[in-house]
C-alpha cells in the first residue's frame, strides 16, 4: 500500500509541475523515476515514451501507466495515472471558472509566453539527454540523422519513425549475429 501511494505521489507531483505535454515532464521523471526511486533506468524511459509516443493517448500518461504497472501490475498503473491526471484536472476545473475574466489582461499573455520559454528550455535540456543515451556509436548517429531528415521533410507520423526503428534494429541484430556466424 505504500508504494501505491509513493507512486501516487511521484506521479502527482510530476503531472502538477508538467506544463507543454509530454516532453516537457522529461526532466522531471528523470530525476523522480530515475535518479531519486531507481524505479526505471534512462533506456526504460526512453523506450516508455518510444511507446507512448506511437500508442493512443497522450505520453505523460501512457509512460506513468507503464512504470505504474511495471512496479504493481494493473493496481499501480491504474495509481500512477490517477497521480498524473489529478493536478491536471484540478487545473482546469479552476482555469475554467476563472479563464473568461482573466484573459483579457495583457500580463496573462506575458504570462503565457515567459511559461512557453521555460518549456522549451526544459524540452531542450531533455532532448540533449535523449540524444546522449540514445545514440551510442556512429550507425546510432548516421540512423538519426536520416530520421530527423525524413521527419523534417515528410512530417511523418511518430508511429512510422518508431516502426522503421524496430525494424533497422531488428535488421542490424541479425546482420551482427551473421557477422559473428562468418567468423566462427
Amino acid at each position: 500500500m505504500r508504494e501505491l501511494f509513493e507512486l501516487y505521489a511521484a506521479f502527482f507531483r510530476i503531472g502538477l509541475f508538467t506544463f507543454g505535454g509530454g516532453m516537457a515532464m522529461l526532466p522531471m521523471l528523470t530525476k523522480e523515476v530515475v535518479e531519486d526511486k531507481k524505479w526505471a533506468t534512462n533506456e526504460e524511459i526512453l523506450d516508455y515514451f518510444a511507446i507512448g509516443q506511437c500508442t493512443p493517448g497522450i505520453i505523460a500518461i501512457n509512460t506513468a501507466t507503464f512504470i505504474g504497472t511495471k512496479r504493481k501490475g494493473a493496481v499501480g498503473g491504474f495509481v500512477a495515472t490517477l497521480g498524473m491526471i489529478t493536478p491536471s484536472l484540478i487545473v482546469i476545473l479552476i482555469i475554467a471558472s476563472v479563464l473568461t475574466r482573466i484573459m483579457e489582461y495583457e500580463i496573462v499573455g506575458h504570462i503565457f509566453a515567459g511559461i512557453r520559454v521555460g518549456v522549451a528550455a526544459l524540452v531542450t535540456e531533455a532532448l540533449i539527454g535523449i540524444l546522449r543515451s540514445g545514440i551510442k556509436d556512429r550507425f546510432g548517429a548516421v540512423f538519426y540523422v536520416m530520421i530527423l531528415a525524413a521527419c523534417i521533410l515528410f512530417d511523418p507520423s511518430p508511429v512510422y519513425a518508431v516502426i522503421v526503428g524496430i525494424v533497422v534494429g531488428i535488421m542490424r541484430i541479425k546482420l551482427i549475429d551473421k557477422k559473428k556466424e562468418d567468423k566462427i
